[in-house]
């Protein structure tokens, strides 16, 4: 993931460094850039991982997004516990660690994770496999929390935000490149193969791999001289939002046992399950409603642009990621190509390359460019991307001809890019509505054009994390970063809405299934418009701010 939307917050903390200032931490920064990697390199290899699991486990739709809700809930579940740690001990327990540290644990916490797959896929248990899948996103939750800004603190903070672009650009390479390495781990060379004739230990040289990966960057950290990077912002006492956090964590837990429950009560598993999401949502509806009756106590939930931007953030990322973690399920089926989990690489590669895609495009506003200059590479860019897509896909050996019509989605996104002007609101209701239209298109179809409908998605979800990250926390003052550690919080949405589509799809089918992200990308377009009424009535004229970089989840 890449905040860049945090930056001037934490180029005003980060003011604490070791002496030679001027010195330059390129190296630190390249290996650095690695964890960033890996951010992108699991979560797109979900895409594969999922349905192979699915078959070998022989589980349901719903059961095989417990995965997701595994990895994306454990960064909801660290993030948690370092909230509530600083909040009792009046201390930043992260800034006191210190940055490096926090990373060396992180990556060390993952390597247990990694390593501890090894006897999870010995012993054919789907429970273990997630536990192991929950350790390393705890892992990753301190890596992201402590990464970003020590990204900035490598070189001076006018030049952070390029290092963060940098950096986000090699979490999107993470995300191309998954599901094509992962695919190839475990199918090999056995074309047109499906999951349930590949032995389930051929998953041990990847996590071997990883873990080797995270303890070889966790003691390079240990050993290098880098920056001491510390905050001089005080831990706010804000005590009322304890209460709607431990809600949602009680709608996070209620989906783990819900089999347990439906057992015990009778009634049906999907009753607790939507429930679950019914909870989040409540809890943070219920927020906005009693904040506005005292403000006090409250914090950055004050804010009703946080309030709905922490919902814009669960809905975006949840979006983000049920549309590939499902797809897997979608492309097994005849109508839609009938592809093996072997053959399926291609296309979650593609998703994951649709949004490197948009974030590159986006990027180039970063840069003090002429406007012509701008538009051309507005142009230029994207294909450039694309085919980079198209070239490792090419490279790993798989057929690429049946993926060179998506250029046409392309040409579309261009022209929302032209639509939104970089400015936040008319970002996101341009790319709102488009993700929309691709979905309903997605439904209402069949074969490759729904197949790469929906794989559009990834497009338009590109670039709406700065857009809601800079809406959401505009006007806070010195609550923004604790309003930006709330917004962080809200990838819980990864966890909870891709079961929640793998339910429905278990009654309704799959492709009906595809409702859950067009009500996503309706909700997003509603948070556009009412979030800039909410700032206008504060005296905010946001039609003058611009989405001036480029990141997301």
């Amino acid at each position: 993931m890449n905040y860049v939307s945090i930056l001037k917050p934490i180029n005003h903390n980060l003011n604490k460094m070791e002496k030679n200032n001027s010195k330059s931490y390129g190296s630190a920064l390249y290996t650095l850039v690695t964890v960033f990697f890996f951010w992108g390199f699991l979560a797109a290899s979900n895409g594969i991982f999922i349905p192979f699991c699915k078959a070998h486990f022989h589980l349901t739709q719903f059961e095989s997004q417990l995965i997701d809700f595994t990895f994306y809930g454990g960064y909801f579940i660290g993030s948690l516990i370092l909230y509530f740690a600083s909040q009792a001990t009046k201390v930043d327990i992260l800034n006191k660690l210190g940055y490096k540290n926090g990373i060396v644990l992180g990556l060390v916490l993952s390597a247990v994770g990694a390593l501890c797959m090894i006897p999870a896929v010995a012993t054919g248990s789907f429970l273990f496999v997630l536990s192991a899948f929950f350790i390393i996103a705890l892992g990753f939750s301190l890596q992201q929390t402590a990464a970003n800004p020590f990204v900035v603190a490598l070189g001076p903070p006018e030049t952070g935000s390029n290092r963060l672009n940098f950096a986000g650009g090699i979490n999107n390479i993470g995300g191309l490149l998954g599901p094509i390495i992962v695919s190839k781990v475990l199918f090999g060379k056995i074309a047109g193969a499906a999951a349930s004739s590949i032995p389930l230990s051929t998953i041990n040289n990847l996590y071997y791999l990883l873990a080797g990966l995270f303890l070889a960057v966790a003691l390079f950290f240990y050993v290098s001289k880098l920056p001491v990077v510390t905050s001089d912002e005080k831990i706010e006492a804000s005590t009322k939002p304890t209460l709607p956090l431990i809600i949602m964590l009680f709608g996070f837990c209620l989906i783990m046992v819900a089999d347990q429950l439906a057992g015990f009560t009778g009634l049906n598993k999907g009753v607790f399950i939507y429930s679950s999401l019914a909870i989040i949502l409540l809890s943070l509806i219920g927020t906005l409603f009693a904040a506005k009756g005292g403000k006090n106590g409250w914090g950055a939930m004050q804010y009703p642009q946080l309030i709905l931007g922490m919902i814009a953030i669960f809905t975006y990322v949840g979006t983000e990621v049920t549309i590939q973690s499902n797809m897997g399920a979608l492309l097994k089926l005849p109508d839609f190509g009938g592809f093996t989990e072997s053959q399926m690489s291609p296309f979650i590669s593609l998703y994951w390359g649709s949004l490197m895609i948009g974030r590159w495009t986006g990027a180039i506003g970063a840069f003090n460019l002429s406007k012509s200059t701008k538009n051309i590479l507005t142009i230029v860019v994207p294909f450039v991307a694309f085919a980079v897509v198209l070239f490792a896909n090419w490279y790993s050996g798989a057929n690429i001809s049946n993926l060179y019509i998506y250029a046409i989605s392309i040409v579309v996104l261009i022209a929302a890019f032209y639509i939104g002007q970089q400015k936040p609101v008319r970002t996101l209701v341009s790319l709102g509505i488009l993700g929309t239209i691709f979905m309903l298109i997605g439904l209402f179809s069949t074969g490759m054009l729904a197949v790469f409908a929906f794989i559009s998605g990834g497009l338009c979800c590109s670039i709406m994390w700065p857009s809601i990250f800079s809406l959401a926390i505009t006007g806070l003052g010195k609550y923004t970063g604790q309003g930006s550690a709330f917004l962080i919080m809200m990838i819980l949405g990864g966890a909870i809405i891709p079961p929640v589509q793998g339910l429905l799809a278990d009654t309704t089918g799959i492709h009906q299934s595809y409702i859950v992200p067009v009500i996503g990308f309706a909700y997003i377009i509603f948070f556009a418009w009412k979030v800039r009424q909410e700032l206008i009535k504060q005296g905010i004229n946001i039609d003058h701010t611009t989405v001036e970089k480029s990141g997301g989840h």
